[in-house]
């Protein structure tokens, strides 16, 4: 397989490797089956398809490939379950989905080694992303709670006037491989408080989190029908859940491209759309900054899930003073990350999901070098396998490269100068994705005026960390639509119905 992510189209049986047997404790959590109605099942035509290791180039196991009929099947079961799940109480729904937050906890260890498994991250970001996964199941089982409507004074004379939320109905979502829980949980949390029962389309490249999250789902309660996974090839299933008209929202974490083909086929029926699409973002440092403490951030900002993550820094802009000292130290910082699989202990910078991937990051290298950039460190592969790439900055960014417009989602980090503040907003902004963006800066002034003129839908201010359950996490331009999490997370579930009471007959 030379480095490739997956099998496609593997057909057999369910080998369980010796790497799961020897890292997942319950090995019942390691489910190789699809989840449809309350149950475990397989494609009809009995295909399934190989997931391997990419830290090893292992098979790990199969999962099944279904299609077209089988997602069909669970769009009718949730359309069967959604009017008892809407029947119950916020707060009985709300118990479920704190059980099931809970269950994430006790089985810890076992989702983050499935993880690591899968998806190659570090053990230690695996572990903390099954903690941010759980979170948004506590949240929304809280949140769930607050679906106030309102009052609305009359107009009308003798008339009574009222607003109320209501679930929107049955709710899809696709979701990514770089966050394989969370990106679920975020969204199965918010649609089943909301009264959604939610059918999960996971990637191919990771589908045993998902399956695993389905174990817990039914071991907490949650009825059949109402959270479902349904593994398999995307075109088939994704064209079953958009033409279908019972499916009235689908949230989708992905690339612009896909996003924007989902887009247009959901407008054939309508569906209220949520899309969490590419980042490109930059990152901010002007000649006040803390350099140690700006450093450290973009490294984190940078080479967390070894840059693949939509909030991963694309572009580092660097006021004039602080330049050359910032280089040099960045590349030193990044260069002492140990790169390897996700097991090995001091491991910073895992394997990236597949060969495109590291193509990716030889192409962008190599072009920016070839318009005049400097190499600081790294640069190419990296000896620890076919899928791995080693941390590189690259000085001398500049708009004609290939870097500076596409989004690398790898460890490859490219830095430019700028002069004034005037200069830095309008290289931030120069771009058609407007997810996530950094300012550095110890002028409180400047910090509100520039990330007043950033034009990304979530800005972080002298810290590299701003996600969680509170947070209205989402973009603008083509970075997507909608918020997820916080209490807007519940709007792409609901509907506002409007009610008008007539007075008194005279």
């Amino acid at each position: 397989m030379s480095g490739e992510r997956k099998a496609a189209g593997a057909t057999g049986g369910r080998t369980l490797s010796e790497d799961v047997l020897k890292r997942v404790r319950d090995p019942g959590l390691f489910v190789q089956d699809a989840y449809i109605d309350g149950r475990w099942v397989e494609a009809e035509d009995g295909r399934r398809r190989t997931v391997i290791d990419a830290a090893t180039d292992r098979p790990l196991g199969s999962v099944p490939s279904l299609g077209a009929r089988e997602t069909e099947r669970a769009i009718d079961a949730a359309e069967r379950a959604f009017p008892a799940w809407r029947a119950l109480t916020a707060w009985a729904r709300g118990d479920i989905l704190n059980r099931w937050g809970d269950l994430m906890g006790t089985h810890k260890a076992d989702l983050a080694a499935i993880m690591v498994l899968e998806q190659g991250k570090p053990l230690a970001e695996a572990e903390g992303e099954i903690d941010y996964a759980r979170s948004f199941l506590h949240w929304f089982a809280e949140e769930g709670k607050r679906q106030y409507g309102e009052v609305i004074p009359t107009h009308l004379s003798g008339a009574r006037l009222q607003a109320a939320r209501q679930p929107i109905g049955v709710a899809a979502a696709i979701t990514p491989w770089n966050f394989p829980s969370a990106m679920i949980t975020r969204k199965a949390g918010a649609a089943l408080a909301a009264g959604c029962p939610m059918i999960v389309r996971p990637a191919e490249e990771t589908p045993f989190s998902a399956t695993a999250l389905a174990k817990l789902a039914e071991e907490a309660g949650v009825p059949a029908g109402v959270f479902q996974v349904v593994t398999g090839d995307p075109e088939p299933i994704a064209a079953a859940l958009m033409d279908a008209k019972a499916v009235r929202a689908l949230s989708f974490t992905g690339s612009t491209r896909v996003g924007k083909r989902l887009a247009e086929q959901a407008a054939r029926t309508v569906k209220k759309v949520s899309l969490e699409l590419g980042g490109h973002a930059p990152f901010l440092v002007f000649d006040d900054a803390d350099l140690d403490r700006a450093v450290d951030g973009a490294v984190k900002a940078k080479m967390a899930t070894t840059g693949q993550d939509c909030l991963a820094v694309n572009r580092i802009l660097v006021q004039r003073p602080l330049y050359e000292a910032f280089c040099e130290t960045f590349a030193a910082a990044i260069a002492a990350m140990k790169v390897g699989p996700g097991f090995e202990p001091g491991v910073a910078l895992g394997p990236l999901m597949n060969a495109a991937a590291v193509e990716k990051c030889v192409a962008h290298v190599q072009d920016a070098l070839a318009k005049g950039g400097r190499l600081l460190t790294g640069g190419g592969r990296h000896p620890a396998g076919a899928l791995f790439f080693e941390p590189t900055a690259i000085a001398g960014l500049t708009p004609d490269m290939a870097i500076w417009r596409e989004e690398t989602f790898g460890p490859v980090a490219p830095i430019a100068p700028f002069e004034d503040e005037a200069e830095a907003v309008r290289l931030a902004n120069d771009s058609d994705y407007g997810l996530a963006a950094y300012l550095y800066t110890e002028g409180l002034n400047r910090a509100h005026r520039v990330s007043e003129a950033l034009d990304y839908g979530m800005v972080a201010v002298n810290t590299p960390k701003m996600t969680g359950p509170p947070v209205p996490f989402g973009g603008v331009k083509e970075s997507g639509l909608g918020r997820e999490g916080a209490r807007h997370g519940l709007d792409d579930y609901t509907e506002i119905k409007y009610v008008c009471f007539g007075g008194a007959a005279a």
